[in-house]
């Protein structure tokens, strides 16, 4: 019943943000709640982490390496690009630019696991942008719009490690010292993130309620947009520099998919309301995106690109 509640988490963020639309005084007084459940979402992935996780690092570190670069290249890159096209208000920008800076986001080990991509290496990339993310998305974030928005760059840094780094550390420490009896109840963390994320959407479409009338399709068509090219650009990457078939889906949906959820703390504390919506809509679309890319990968047979063999799926629940 867990799995198929998690499975249907995009269906649960369109009802519930389509109540808060028209129901928006339910959700807007709960600004409040959005970092702690953040925290909650990202004690969470660290607790479904194992030392293993991290140690397959040193399998495939080239792979990891150009996955994590490409990451925090390409997205950021796309955003602002995508930012300068659609001429986008300030605020939107912020938001925008930001959703780029972030790592990438648990959603995709799911859809890895889908897509027949390689599973061990999606969490080991998540794993590894999220812990970069400390540094890497305030400064990011900074290079990109810090002539046009004041970026709080330490204060940022500071946001990030309270609200990702501490709670994946902590709950990589329970995961190591209670594993056996954490194993029991692990099915549940995904669930409990999902209904995080979906309430987080929903608090963040309350809030921007009237926003959301006048620039609505704007931001769905940047973040339309912003997605399509970090699939497109991370598997176009990934095959020009001769990966399997196999890492190149994977790094696709890394790369692709972004940890919205952080974008939008972040602009909430640091930015405006306003700045948050794209990353709610990205948390959205992206699973919506990701799901159809998973339904159309998932029906292709996997193969060597030189030997024409069945390629081997680094999926261990195959």
């Amino acid at each position: 019943m867990l799995k198929k509640f998690t499975s249907l988490f995009p269906l649960w963020a369109v009802l519930l943000s389509v109540v808060a639309y028209f129901y928006p005084e339910y959700f807007a007084p709960h600004k409040g709640l959005i970092v702690p459940f953040l925290s909650l979402i990202m004690l969470g992935m660290g607790v479904t982490l194992s030392v293993d996780d991290f140690l397959a690092v040193l399998k495939k570190p080239s792979v990891v390496v150009l996955g994590t670069v490409m990451q925090y290249t390409l997205m950021p890159f796309f955003a602002w690009i995508i930012c300068i096209m659609l001429n986008l208000p300030t605020e939107l920008m912020a938001g925008v630019v930001l959703l780029g800076c972030c790592p990438g986001g648990t959603a995709s080990n799911v859809i890895c696991y889908l897509a027949k991509g390689d599973v061990a290496l999606s969490i080991v990339l998540t794993s590894v942008s999220t812990l970069v993310a400390f540094l890497a998305t305030p400064f990011l974030t900074w290079l990109y719009i810090g002539q046009t928005v004041n970026v709080d760059v330490m204060g940022m840094l500071v946001s990030v490690v309270k609200i990702v780094l501490v709670p994946v550390v902590f709950g990589l420490s329970i995961n190591y010292f209670f594993e056996e009896k954490i194993s029991k109840i692990r099915d549940i963390f995904p669930a409990i993130s999902a209904l995080a994320i979906v309430i987080i959407i929903a608090v963040i479409i309350g809030v921007n309620r009237g926003s959301l009338e006048s620039m609505g399709p704007l931001v769905l068509l940047a973040v339309v947009l912003h997605n399509g090219l970090g699939l497109a650009g991370g598997y176009g990457v990934a095959k020009a520099l001769k990966l399997s078939e196999t890492e190149a889906r994977t790094i696709a949906i890394e790369v692709g998919m972004q940890n919205s959820g952080l974008s939008v703390a972040l602009a909430i504390k640091h930015f405006t309301a306003a700045a948050a919506l794209p990353g709610a809509i990205f948390s959205i679309w992206h699973n919506l995106s990701g799901a159809f890319l998973a339904g159309h990968w998932s029906r292709d047979s996997l193969h060597d690109d030189k030997s024409g063999k069945p390629e081997l799926s680094g999926n261990p629940l195959e």
